[in-house]
């Protein structure tokens, strides 16, 4: 069953281009990783970055979170952070058109 995951970063002002040019780093060396069906980044206009990735199971994401990928990520943005990472792992609830109602990979 796929994973669906959802975290969410607050850049310092000062590091948001720091912060947004890591992110573009880390999908390309997690799009390649097993099991990866969806790793985007999204930017709201204060400064928080939104990743919503889906994972083929808990296997992959339990692989994603040890691989080089993550720890190249954070190892760039930690000091750049205005506080720490939230990170959820979600279901999903199907409900009304089930093509629009969830991921797909």
């Amino acid at each position: 069953m796929p994973v669906v995951v959802v975290a969410t970063l607050k850049a310092k002002p000062e590091s948001v281009e720091t912060v947004r040019e890591a992110g573009r780093t880390a999908l390309a060396e997690v799009h390649g990783e097993p099991g990866c069906e969806l790793y985007s980044l999204h930017e709201a206009e204060d400064g928080t970055f939104i990743f919503v990735e889906q994972w083929a199971d808990a296997d992959a994401l339990k692989t994603h979170s040890t691989a080089p990928g993550v720890a190249n990520l954070f190892g760039a943005i930690g000091e750049h952070l205005d506080g720490a990472p939230d990170i959820k792992m979600l279901q999903t609830v199907v409900g009304g058109d089930p093509a629009k109602a969830q991921l797909r990979p």
